[in-house]
């Protein structure tokens, strides 16, 4: 699999397992609007239909995400969402490889998907145990931010975003927040319970 692909691979991974609808929808606009010419694999991305469902569902999240109690059940919910979108679009991503290639693609992506995923419920279980809104909409709009810098740095400078190991180190983090927070749990119940 080419250094580039990879890179594309990694970065929109770990874009979707952030706001799966805000990648798609970045994709897709980037090569609709000809700033980047996708795969042919990933040119659907770019057709009205699914630019509108992914806008409109990109709006539905940018609100139920700054909602502490629904961003919750929204995370939950798309636990089952953004770790398979991402691996159907790393295996639509390198079409032109061999299949054990494109497979493990899709693995790779889910991972890191999963793997983003997690560090952001995690982060926003901390986050939201806060009484005042703002941090959430801050670090909701942070991941916002994030999750569509990162699938443009990915489509258009794919190498860079995989040479300075972004995806990788984004990646790293969001496991390490994921085992900070089971770590401060289990020191919170041995606190409680003895």
């Amino acid at each position: 699999m080419p250094v580039t692909s990879l890179g594309l691979v990694l970065g929109a991974s770990f874009a979707a397992g952030l706001n799966v609808y805000a990648a798609v929808a970045t994709l897709g606009l980037l090569h609709r609007f000809q700033v980047v010419t996708l795969p042919p694999s990933l040119e659907a991305l770019a057709h009205p239909l699914v630019l509108t469902i992914a806008s409109v569902l990109y709006v539905v999240e940018f609100f139920a995400d700054k909602i502490p109690v629904v961003d919750h059940a929204w995370d939950a919910i798309h636990t089952f969402v953004r770790p398979p979108a991402a691996a159907v679009l790393a295996y639509a991503a390198v079409a032109g490889v061999p299949e054990p290639w494109r497979l493990m693609a899709a693995l790779l992506a889910g991972t890191v998907a999963l793997a983003s995923h997690g560090g952001k419920a995690t982060a926003r279980v901390a986050v939201n145990a806060s009484p005042e809104p703002f941090s959430n909409w801050a670090v909701s709009l942070g991941e916002d931010a994030l999750a569509i810098s990162l699938t443009w740095l990915a489509v258009t400078h794919p190498v860079l975003a995989l040479g300075l190991g972004l995806a990788i180190a984004l990646t790293v983090a969001a496991v390490w927040i994921v085992l900070l927070f089971f770590r401060l749990l289990r020191g919170m119940k041995r606190r409680v319970f003895g």
